[in-house]
């Protein structure tokens, strides 16, 4: 169970907020990343306070640089930075949790925030609100151009979600839908070349006279094949 920074009280399943003394505990980087932190050269601005935000080197195979508030604990991570991390932390997980993944959500605590679009702390516009992966239950903004916002506790999260397998369960729902576009492109090409389509009055003829007389019908079908090379 984490605890409290500050009060050592227990949090609340999924929460970063300590329920005793009102203090938010970095759940997300605390204990996993030796990290160094220093003033941006180009001032980030937190989406929920409103204050400069923080550069953190997570020292993760040489320099690597995302952004934290320290007051709100929110991370913000240029393009391809998040999958990255989450690669790197977590690996060799080769089995799917099913019900782990079903459960994982159940007894986490509300979100902290209200639903709402916030803006990026790079270029202001307001950000699009998306599911991470399948069954994450995390809500992350992203700025396409920019990158992703995660409230602090996201992160953690995220990280039980890569552990139980979700991952790999995204990568397996991926292979079906590609497997059955597949198999749609095959079942239009083959009913645009004829193939399955409705037979027609005299397909059914044909196919009577087969089974009528076998003999006299494949001495047909040769005639008119000789006649017509």
């Amino acid at each position: 169970m984490a605890r409290c920074s500050n009060c050592n009280g227990p949090l609340p399943p999924g929460s970063l907020l300590c329920a005793y003394c009102g203090n938010r505990t970095d759940v997300d980087l605390k204990g996993i990343h030796y990290y160094t932190t220093h003033e941006s050269d180009t001032p980030r601005i937190c989406p929920r306070c409103n204050k400069a935000l923080k550069c953190i080197d997570l020292k993760m195979n040489g320099r690597f640089l995302i952004e934290r508030c320290d007051e709100c604990l929110g991370l913000f991570f240029d393009p391809g930075e998040l999958e990255a991390l989450l690669e790197a932390t977590v690996s060799n997980v080769f089995a799917i949790d099913r019900s782990g993944l079903d459960a994982i959500n159940a007894n986490r605590s509300p979100d902290q925030y209200a639903v709402s679009y916030i803006k990026c702390p790079v270029c202001s516009k307001l950000m699009n609100r998306i599911n991470f992966g399948i069954k994450s239950g995390v809500i992350v903004d992203r700025c396409k151009e920019h990158g992703v916002w995660l409230d602090g506790g996201e992160l953690r999260r995220l990280f039980e979600w890569m552990k139980l397998g979700g991952k790999l369960l995204e990568q397996e729902r991926r292979e079906q839908v590609k497997k059955e576009e597949l198999k749609q492109e095959r079942e239009r090409r083959e009913r645009s070349n004829g193939y399955g389509s409705e037979p027609t009055p005299f397909d059914s003829y044909g196919e009577a006279l087969r089974a009528s007389d076998p003999d006299f019908f494949q001495v047909v079908f040769k005639a008119i094949n000789f006649f017509l090379r």
